[in-house]
């Protein structure tokens, strides 16, 4: 595995902050081992929303481009988006929400 010489992380780093409200905050932590290269992307809980769009589709397109730039060095590239502490999930539209005791 050769080491991108974090062009990888550089790039995400970037892109991220160029989209961002706080872009202080945006950090990348790059790990590398035999599956291939992961950055881990953590973001101001604010910002959560700008990163991963509207049903996912800013996150697929940040992972689109990783993908690119991981072919061009021979590498794979996999990114994971930290969830901030302290931020409430909504449940998943495909996740059946269970009805309360004593309901229905």
């Amino acid at each position: 595995m050769t080491n991108l010489s974090s062009a990888d992380q550089e790039f995400l780093e970037y892109l991220v902050k160029s989209l961002v409200d706080h872009p202080d905050d945006v950090k990348v932590d790059r790990k590398v081992d035999e599956m291939g290269v992961l950055l881990s992307l953590h973001v101001n809980a604010q910002d959560m929303g700008q990163v991963v769009g509207r049903q996912g589709a800013t996150a697929k397109a940040i992972r689109s481009l990783l993908r690119i730039v991981g072919v061009k060095n021979n590498a794979r590239v996999n990114l994971k988006i930290e969830e901030p502490e302290g931020v409430a999930r909504a449940p998943r539209a495909d996740r059946p929400v269970m009805p309360e005791e004593g309901t229905a």
